[in-house]
């Protein structure tokens, strides 16, 4: 294989985990990304188990560096949960921590965790390119060329046999050659800010997520980060700030100064840099991925978990999973659409109940009442609790969550 053979646009995590994994197979490629790293990627910055999965499977000694690097990796350990009427309940991601020799999940702002990815790209099967911005994308027959920026010079690739597109939302390769568009309804808008001096942090730094009033039916989040800092932000399904006219940051703003049960928390808190905003293509939506000489990962095939907007998870896992199919690809010499229909067989095969689960969560938003009843419930009944920690373990006992009968159970128990 040349490197030309098999090229990667974008080295965000889906991206260098697409790339990691390839050279794990002693696969040659090229991977052009147009930054120069470190550089920032607005962000909820956190990273969940399936990162940590994904990690592991690259390199099992790979989670103890991010362990023994707390200024820019803090371990988290689970996630609280706040209902409209201000009741909160803390769930770990693990029933049973006593097993856990490292934390399941971490958060490290994008900055920090993009650049560890980047670095650890290995040159002797990877080819990377960076400060290279993608121009266009031609198809010649079977192969196709990439025309890109460099240095102010325009180069090419040609007789590319397969192109993976790493490169985000407005992803060219998926533009190009994908049947993927923007839908409101499985699109959220999120604004993202960086706080210091923010109170009463989780001793064991759990993500927490606030189905304020104001924001139904989006929700409101805090996450720990390092050096006394904090990611604070909101999201909403992008269809619902249409409708409703919403300005997102001008309401997460209000919230912070008002919303009885977190305004004393922001009480000394300093705005650092900018509310930033941006746009998350959420995996509620089934989509085809690949086609004739092409892959997508990441956000860029629109893989984003609709309730949590956490994505770097199923980046990293599409990554590794289109990293398996490419050896396929080059052991049998196939890079057409029949062929490559079996990537999004694999993705969808150990993924798609899990965002299916999401996106009836995401639809629970729509009903506080409910919100309500689970957690007050939940503060009451240690066994609820624990069902609800094996969730973020066990699909099936997720699957409850979709069943009407779990919240007609509730109401009639204490």
């Amino acid at each position: 294989m040349k490197n030309s053979d098999i090229v990667i646009i974008g080295a965000g995590p889906a991206g260098c985990a697409t790339s990691l994994f390839l050279a794990k197979h002693k696969i040659a490629h090229t991977i052009i990304d147009k930054a120069v790293f470190p550089r920032d990627k607005v962000c909820g910055d956190a990273l969940s188990g399936k990162v940590v999965y994904v990690m592991n499977q690259l390199d099992s000694k790979m989670i103890y560096d991010y362990d023994a690097n707390p200024k820019q990796f803090l371990p988290s350990w689970g996630v609280k949960f706040a209902a409209p009427n201000g009741k909160s309940i803390d769930i770990p991601f693990k029933s049973d921590m006593s097993k856990e020799s490292h934390a399941p999940g971490f958060i490290s702002k994008r900055m920090d965790f993009d650049a560890s990815m980047f670095n650890r790209l290995d040159k002797e099967y990877a080819h990377v390119i960076d400060a290279a911005e993608l121009k266009d994308i031609e198809t010649n027959g079977e192969r196709k060329t990439i025309t890109y920026t460099k240095d102010k010079q325009t180069q090419t690739i040609s007789d590319i046999k397969l192109l993976v597109g790493a490169e985000g939302d407005r992803s060219i390769v998926a533009k190009k050659f994908s049947d993927i568009v923007k839908d409101n309804d499985h699109y959220c808008a999120g604004i993202r800010a960086y706080y210091k001096g923010v109170t009463d942090m989780h001793p064991q730094n759990f993500i927490e997520l606030h189905f304020l009033e104001e924001l139904l039916p989006g929700y409101f989040w805090i996450f720990s980060l390092p050096n006394g800092m904090a990611n604070v932000g909101a999201g909403m399904l992008s269809s619902s700030v249409s409708k409703k006219k919403v300005n997102l940051k001008e309401d997460m703003l209000r919230a912070i100064a008002n919303n009885p049960n977190i305004k004393d928390r922001f009480a000394n808190a300093e705005l650092q840099g900018k509310i930033q905003g941006w746009g998350l293509p959420l995996g509620s939506k089934k989509r085809k991925i690949s086609g004739d000489g092409f892959l997508l990962v990441g956000d860029a095939a629109a893989l984003i978990d609709p309730f949590t907007g956490e994505g770097i998870g199923n980046a990293m896992y599409s990554g590794m999973l289109a990293a398996a199919h490419i050896k396929n690809c080059v052991e049998q010499n196939k890079f057409d659409d029949a062929f490559n229909a079996a990537y999004d067989k694999a993705f969808y095969d150990r993924q798609w109940d899990e965002l299916k689960l999401s996106h009836t969560m995401q639809k629970l938003c729509k009903y506080p009442w409910l919100f309500n009843l689970v957690v007050n419930k939940a503060n009451k009944n240690k066994a609820l609790r624990e069902t609800i920690s094996c969730m973020f373990e066990d699909l099936d006992l997720r699957a409850k969550l979709r069943n009407p009968l779990f919240y007609f159970k509730l109401l009639l128990n204490d």
